[in-house]
C-alpha cells in the first residue's frame, strides 16, 4: 500500500523537480525565452495548486483509490503529450493538463494512508511517506540531468508512463477503496474554477511584466487575477458544500503548519529553479553533473525521515518543525556561495548537506501535524489543502523571486552570476521564518482525537472485495 501511495505521489513530485535540470536544453531546441522557462514550470504548479481540493474532495465523495487510479492514468497520457510537444507552446499548455492530472493522485496517495493506518502507527508510515516522496523530488535533477545527456530532455516526460503502469497494478491489488461517507454530494467547481482564474492572472502578471513589460493587457490580467483571489473566500464563505471548508483554519495548528508549508516550500521551488540552471548556464556543468549536486540531499531523507516522523511521533513536532526551517535557511544562504570558479565540494556540497539535514527534520514532523489537526475523515481534505499550499508557495517563488531579486538580464535572460547568491538570501530568510511560525503556532505534543477512520467500502466487484479485505 505504501509502495503505491509512494510510487503514485512520487511521479507528480518528481515531474515537478525533473524539469528543472532540462530547462536549458528546452530553451534551446524549443527557443524559450526567461518567461517561457518559467512557464513551463508554473503551468504545471497554477492547476495542480488550484485543483489539489478539487482532488481530494473527490477522492472523499467516490473513492479515495478510485480517483487516486483516474489521475494515474491521466498523468500517463499528459506526460506522452508533453514528451511529443513541438513546440514551446504546446509543451506549456500539456504541462497545464498534466499539473490537473496530478491534482488527482497527490491528495489522495496520502489520505489513503492516514486513513488505512491506526494512529499510533501513522507516524512512521507518514514519514516513510514523506521521506520517500522527498527523495523522488530531490532525484529529479539527477534523473533528468542523466536522460537529458544520455538522450533528449523529451525522456524526462517519456519515462512516467511505465512508472504509471506499475502503480495502477499495485493500487488495484493492494490499496481498499476508502471515502468520508459523510462527504457532501456536491464538488464545489465554482471555487476551483474561481482560485485559478485569480493565480493565473496574478502569476501571468508577475512573470510577464518584468520579462516584457506591464502592458496594459498584463496589468488588467493581474488585476483580475486578485479580484478573483480575493473572492474566492466570499464564495467559499456563500457555498454550501465549499472546496476550502474556512472553519479547517480555526484549528491554530492546522493553520500554522500550513503557514510554515507555504514560506518552507516557496523558498524550496525558488532554490531547486535557480541553482540546476546556475549551474549549467554559469559554472558549465553538464545537466548530469547539476542534477546529481544534489544527491547528498537525497542520501539524507531517505535513511531519516521515517526515523523523524516516528521521533515525532512522541515528542511532538513543534521543536523540530521550529529548528528544521531555520537549518534549511542556513543552507540556502550557505548555497549563495556557489559562483564561477568555486569548487563544488567547497560551497555547493556543504550547502546541501546542511539543507538536506533541515528538510529532513521538517518534513515527516510538519505533514504529521497537518493531518494530526484534522479528524479522520477530513483526511483527503486536509491533506490537498496542505498539497495545494505547498505547489501554490512554489508556482508564486518561481515568478516572483528572479525579479525580487534582480535576476531578469538583457533580451528577457537570466542573468544568476550576479542575483544568485541575492535570491538564496531571499529564500534563506523565508525558510528560517517558517521555523518561527511553527514555534508560536504548532503545540508541543501531537494532538491525538478520537475519532473513527474510514472504513473500506463493500464492493459488488469480487476483484475490488478481494483489495478491501487484503
Amino acid at each position: 500500500m505504501v509502495a503505491a501511495a509512494v510510487l503514485g505521489s512520487g511521479v507528480a513530485f518528481l515531474d515537478g523537480t525533473v524539469v528543472n535540470a532540462a530547462l536549458p536544453a528546452i530553451s534551446r531546441d524549443l527557443h524559450a525565452g526567461l518567461a517561457d522557462l518559467q512557464w513551463v514550470l508554473t503551468a504545471y504548479l497554477l492547476t495542480l495548486g488550484s485543483l489539489l481540493v478539487v482532488g481530494g474532495s473527490l477522492g472523499d465523495l467516490f473513492g479515495r483509490r478510485r480517483i487516486f487510479i483516474i489521475g494515474l492514468i491521466g498523468f500517463g497520457i499528459t506526460s506522452i503529450l508533453s514528451g511529443a510537444a513541438p513546440s514551446i507552446e504546446t509543451l506549456i499548455a500539456a504541462r497545464a493538463l498534466q499539473g490537473v492530472a496530478a491534482a488527482l493522485l497527490v491528495p489522495g496517495s496520502l489520505a489513503i494512508i492516514s486513513s488505512s493506518f491506526r494512529r499510533e502507527d501513522r507516524g512512521a508510515a507518514i514519514g516513510a511517506w514523506s521521506g520517500l516522496a522527498g527523495v523522488t523530488t530531490a532525484l529529479g535533477p539527477f534523473l533528468g540531468g542523466w536522460l537529458i545527456d544520455s538522450v533528449s530532455w523529451r525522456l524526462v516526460f517519456l519515462i512516467n508512463p511505465p512508472i504509471v503502469v506499475i502503480t495502477v497494478i499495485l493500487a488495484y491489488r493492494h490499496i481498499p477503496e476508502t471515502r468520508d461517507m459523510s462527504a457532501s454530494r456536491h464538488v464545489d467547481v465554482l471555487g476551483g474554477t474561481v482560485l485559478a482564474v485569480g493565480l493565473a492572472g496574478v502569476v501571468y502578471a508577475l512573470i510577464e511584466g518584468p520579462a516584457n513589460g506591464w502592458s496594459p493587457v498584463t496589468v488588467l490580467l493581474g488585476v483580475v487575477g486578485v479580484v478573483a483571489l480575493g473572492s474566492f473566500f466570499i464564495v467559499e464563505r456563500r457555498s454550501p458544500s465549499p472546496m476550502v471548508p474556512l472553519e479547517i483554519f480555526r484549528s491554530r495548528q492546522f493553520s500554522g503548519a500550513n503557514a510554515v508549508t507555504f514560506v518552507v516550500y516557496g523558498a524550496l521551488g525558488a532554490m531547486t529553479f535557480l541553482l540546476v540552471v546556475h549551474l549549467q548556464t554559469d559554472m558549465g556543468y553538464s545537466a548530469l553533473a547539476a542534477g546529481a549536486s544534489l544527491i547528498p540531499f537525497t542520501v539524507l531523507m531517505l535513511a531519516f525521515s521515517s526515523r523523524m516522523g516516528a521521533l515525532a511521533q512522541r515528542i511532538g513536532p513543534r521543536l523540530p518543525m521550529t529548528i528544521g526551517p531555520i537549518v534549511v535557511g542556513i543552507g540556502m544562504v550557505l548555497l549563495g556561495r556557489t559562483q564561477p570558479g568555486t569548487s563544488y565540494w567547497t560551497t555547493t556540497f556543504p550547502a546541501v548537506i546542511v539543507l538536506g539535514a533541515g528538510l529532513t527534520i521538517t518534513v515527516a514532523p510538519l505533514t504529521a501535524a497537518v493531518l494530526a489537526a484534522v479528524a479522520d475523515r477530513h483526511a483527503g481534505i486536509g491533506s490537498a489543502i496542505n498539497n495545494a499550499v505547498s505547489r501554490i508557495a512554489g508556482l508564486l517563488a518561481v515568478a516572483v523571486l528572479p525579479a525580487a531579486a534582480g535576476l531578469a538580464g538583457a533580451g528577457g535572460s537570466l542573468d544568476l552570476v550576479h542575483g544568485f547568491a541575492r535570491a538564496m538570501n531571499i529564500a534563506g530568510v523565508l525558510a528560517v521564518l517558517g521555523g518561527a511560525i511553527a514555534w508560536f503556532t504548532i503545540r508541543k505534543a501531537a494532538p491525538v482525537e478520537s475519532v473513527p477512520s474510514a472504513t473500506p467500502i463493500a464492493c459488488q466487484d469480487p476483484g475490488l472485495r478481494r483489495v478491501a479485505a487484503a
